[in-house]
Order: C-alpha cells, then sequence, then structure tokens
C-alpha cells in the first residue's frame, strides 16, 4: 500500500544512493509568472532523472525478500537507468527492453551500468508487452515503471525532500505520463499538508492521464506523438489513476512547441540542461496554464535531463527562429562578377552577420543568366529582420524565408 509510512521506508533504502537534490529558488521564472517558484533538480540526480529513486526502492525490497533470480524491465530510458543501477548495486542480473527508437545516449547509458539491452517495438507499450513476457520466460521479477507501490514510495521521497526544504509550498507542479511520479508526490505532500495543491502537467500529445482524470476512468490513447518521451505513455494504469484521483488537484495540458520552449528556456535563462518530460511543469507556468493565486509559492519538479543532443540541437535552431535571432533568406542574384558582393554588403550595413552562405546557378528551376543564394543570418529581433528585408526590396532583390 502506497502512504507516507512506506515512503519514508523508501526514503530510508534510497538515501545512500539516491541525492537530496537541490531544491533552489528560480528568479527569472519568479519574475515572469508573479509566484514564488522553485525548481527541484532531478535533473541532477545520479543516472539524470528521478526513476532512480523508485527503481532502487523497488529492487531493494525484491532484495530483502531474498529475490536473487534477476530483473526486467521496459523504458525509454530513465527508469531502465535506475533498474540497471539497481541491479548492479545488489549484483542482480537486469534485461532492459527498449523501443527501437529510444535514443543512442540513454541506451549506453543503460549499458555502461552492466544490464542488457533488447530493443523491440516502436514505442514504450509494445516494449512493455514483449517485457512481460521476457521477465516470465526467465523466471525473473519484472520492475514496472510507475503502477507499483514500491516504485511510487520512492518517487514520493522527492515531496519528502521537498517538503522538508520549503515546509510552507503552496503547489507542486509534477510531470505526467503514466502516473507513477505524481502518484507518490501527491500521496506524500497530501498527507503533510491537506492543504497543498498538486498539479500534474502532460503533454498534449500524450493525453491519456488527463483524458482519464476528467472522465474519472481509465481512457487509452490510440497513439502519442511528443518530444517528451519520458511521459510518452499510451495506456492508463488504474492503479495509478486511483492514486491520482484521491490527491490530485488538476491535470493540464503542454503543445509540443511549449515543451521546446520550455527547454530552451531553462538552458538560457536558468542554466540548466532539461529534457522534455523534464520541461512540462515549467512550460504550463510560462504559457499561462495555471491559475493560481498571485504569489503562490509553487515547487516544480524538474524530473531529468537525458536528453538528445540532436534533438537538443533542433530545439535550439527552431528556437533562434521562433525568436527572431536566426534567419534564412533564399535570394535570387544576377549571376555575375560582383553580385554576390553587392548582397553581402548590404547585409554588413545592417549588422546581420552571416553564419552560412550557399550559391547555386544550376537548379532547373532558375532563369539562364540568375543564381540561387541561400543565407543564414543571425539577427537581433523582428525589428532588426523587418530593417533587413525592406533594405533588401529597397535595392531590388527577390527573396523568400524559411520559417
Amino acid at each position: 500500500m502506497l502512504n507516507l509510512d512506506t515512503i519514508k521506508k523508501a526514503a530510508k533504502r534510497i538515501e545512500k544512493v539516491a541525492h537530496h537534490t537541490p531544491f533552489s529558488y528560480a528568479p527569472v521564472l519568479s519574475n515572469l509568472s508573479g509566484y514564488d517558484v522553485y525548481l527541484k533538480n532531478e535533473n541532477l540526480q545520479r543516472t539524470g532523472s528521478f526513476k532512480l529513486r523508485g527503481a532502487f526502492n523497488k529492487i531493494a525490497a525484491l532484495a530483502e525478500e531474498g529475490n536473487t533470480k534477476g530483473v526486467v524491465a521496459a523504458s525509454a530510458g530513465n527508469h531502465a537507468q535506475g533498474v540497471a543501477l539497481g541491479a548492479a548495486h545488489f549484483g542482480l542480473l537486469a534485461a532492459i527492453v527498449m523501443p527501437e527508437s529510444t535514443p543512442l545516449n540513454k541506451i549506453q547509458g543503460v549499458k555502461d551500468f552492466g544490464a542488457e539491452v533488447i530493443l523491440h517495438g516502436s514505442n514504450y507499450d509494445e516494449a512493455y508487452a514483449y517485457a512481460i513476457d521476457y521477465a516470465k520466460n526467465n523466471d525473473a521479477s519484472f520492475v514496472h515503471p510507475f503502477a507499483d507501490d514500491d516504485v511510487m514510495a520512492g518517487q514520493g521521497t522527492i515531496a519528502l525532500e521537498m517538503l522538508q526544504d520549503i515546509s510552507d509550498l503552496d503547489v507542486i507542479i509534477v510531470p505526467v505520463g503514466g502516473g507513477g511520479l505524481i502518484s507518490g508526490v501527491a500521496t506524500a505532500a497530501k498527507a503533510i499538508n491537506p492543504k497543498i495543491k498538486v498539479i500534474g502537467v502532460a503533454a498534449k500529445g500524450a493525453p491519456a492521464m488527463k483524458q482519464s482524470f476528467d472522465a474519472k476512468k481509465p481512457i487509452d490513447s490510440l497513439h502519442v506523438k511528443t518530444i517528451a518521451d519520458g511521459i510518452a505513455v499510451r495506456d492508463t494504469s488504474p492503479v495509478t489513476l486511483e492514486y491520482i484521483l484521491n490527491n490530485v488537484d488538476d491535470i493540464v495540458l503542454v503543445r509540443e512547441d511549449e515543451i521546446a520552449n520550455a527547454i530552451l528556456f531553462l538552458l538560457e535563462k536558468q542554466k540548466i540542461l532539461v529534457e522534455g518530460a523534464g520541461a512540462v511543469g515549467v512550460a504550463a507556468l510560462i504559457h499561462h496554464k495555471l491559475k493560481l493565486p498571485k504569489n503562490s509559492k509553487i515547487g516544480i519538479v524538474v524530473s531529468g535531463g537525458n536528453i538528445d543532443v540532436t534533438m537538443l540541437s533542433l530545439i535550439i535552431e527552431k528556437g533562434l527562429m521562433k525568436s527572431a535571432r536566426k534567419m534564412k533568406l533564399m535570394v535570387t542574384l544576377v549571376d555575375k562578377p560582383g553580385a554576390l558582393m553587392r548582397f553581402t554588403e548590404i547585409l554588413r550595413s545592417v549588422g546581420a552577420n552571416i553564419v552560412q552562405i550557399g550559391y547555386d546557378r544550376t537548379s532547373i528551376d532558375l532563369e539562364f543568366g540568375d543564381a540561387h543564394v541561400s543565407v543564414s543570418l543571425e539577427t537581433k529581433g523582428e525589428a532588426h529582420q523587418e530593417e533587413i528585408r525592406t533594405k533588401l526590396k529597397q535595392n531590388g532583390f527577390v527573396f523568400s524565408e524559411a520559417h
């Protein structure tokens, strides 16, 4: 049974392995939102995610029961690393089934702890079904990523730390996928202070738990699509839903562009690297999804930092374009000496810095004697970009923009 006592027991089990992560004031977010905002930095946890807490607590409980036949888990990455580390700590064999699309850094992170990695399925749910059968066939214990009382108790230790550090929190904001994290956090928080509000944040591309919360019954999604792979869960667990309905005040949704914006915001303004699932709480805050009294004291669980560098580079590129700090143009020039120099001189005159340039005189859509110049520019905002457009038009250049 998940309750405050089992969560406190979990805290003792994991205290020598899991970090008591920083829970620090976020001045930029506080000034922006009108709330007193604190970030619980589980991205700084061992393995880069809160998942270590629940996985280690479960494996510790199995070890106490004398289970030494090995463990199996299904995970997109963070739970996998927690299970792998826990198994290594107790000298158990571990097999982790991961979706075939799992980023390489998460696969390698699991292997580094000595676990076997099995890639199977196009999403978590397909990997999960395979892992259940694999555990039965190999007489091993399956460690569920969220629908397990010992796992949820381990995740609930986050709330103990948050309220130990700042006892008068008004609200705790928690990412929601399968619901294990918010079940543990909400159970602990409400037991300590029944007046505290617990609000979940899910990705719009993985809305099963939000829909189930609103309907008060399990509703599964047909498919999921989100950059927040840590909360990309298709099917709702009745186990976690029951705890959520009992203890959670609300669940809100955030869009993909809002998640990406939050990742970039945290990187630039808070100087912390966060994965998509870890950024959803901040996304909800900066995009005004939370309707709370001014000056509320809010704790946001930043659940993990294991973002794929390829995804990060894409988010940064799109973010620079969206915030008018980068501009991509395709310009048609007369293909003769001096034409390119004249074009670049105009860019120099308005202070636009060229970061990439390409020259094409062979495209079949060009008139004879013309050339295409593709150019990427560093710019200083929308007003600066408008100045560039105006200057080019005044000088007779024909161009298009990439968005």
